[in-house]
């Protein structure tokens, strides 16, 4: 049997860290558009669809033929919830409008342009070989909580994160860590709708390099990443 793919790409209007982030040009185009192009020349998916809350990013994102696109219920478009309850809507709109039933969920986030398209077919093909229930993509991490991350605890005592048994006396003898960098997350689509967690006993973890992890959360990442592709550009 055909497997079913389906890819989210889920753009709210909001955003506190860089004003209308989603569709804020970079090199010319809305930030949205890179994600859209990648998923598409990925040729990864029997559907892409493009959920928002806002009719400037469904507007923008309808530009590019071959996208299904859904308005978002504010009840899902707030920056307190998940986005899980954001994907679930989409993946049962485009099951119930296309009759199509989807055997896979891959979701790109659009604040992460810096993806590469084989970053996508890779981690796909990892997400199969392992028969992994859910995969999240990571770069390895450049501090570590068992070394040089710290918190507070109730009396503004200064603690490690996570205190070693062995003390850690450098950063390279640290137990090797991963910071997530939201670029790509897959799930089996019965997983997405049956647990709430992305930790399971058989998530998959895929390694991208630092280049092409840097997520978008603030203006200075905005800056980041207009400073690599413009070297990526002009090399």
């Amino acid at each position: 049997m055909e497997v079913k793919n389906i890819c989210t790409i889920l753009a709210r209007g909001g955003s506190k860290g860089v004003k209308n982030k989603n569709i804020k040009p970079l090199f010319g185009r809305p930030l949205i558009h890179y994600t859209i192009i990648q998923a598409k020349e990925s040729k990864l998916f029997d559907t892409i669809i493009v959920s928002s809350d806002s009719n400037e990013i469904l507007n923008i994102a309808g530009k590019i033929d071959g996208i299904e696109l859904i308005k978002r219920p504010l009840e899902f478009a707030n920056d307190k919830i998940s986005k899980r309850p954001a994907l679930r809507h989409a993946v049962t709109y485009a099951e119930k409008k296309l009759n199509i039933h989807y055997d896979n969920v891959i979701d790109l986030d659009c604040t992460s342009p810096l993806r590469s398209i084989n970053d996508i077919h890779v981690a796909y093909k990892q997400f199969i070989q392992k028969n992994n229930d859910n995969l999240i993509t990571a770069m390895p991490a450049r501090r570590s909580p068992y070394f040089n991350m710290v918190t507070l605890d109730k009396t503004d005592n200064v603690k490690l994160v996570i205190e070693p048994e062995i003390p850690v006396t450098c950063r390279q003898d640290a137990p090797v860590c991963y910071d997530m960098n939201a670029s790509i997350y897959i799930w089996k689509k019965d997983i997405l709708f049956d647990t709430d967690s992305n930790y399971l006993e058989k998530t998959g973890l895929y390694i991208m390099p630092e280049d092409r992890s840097q997520d978008i959360d603030s203006d200075l990442d905005f800056k980041i990443v207009e400073m690599i592709m413009s070297e990526k550009r002009n090399a």
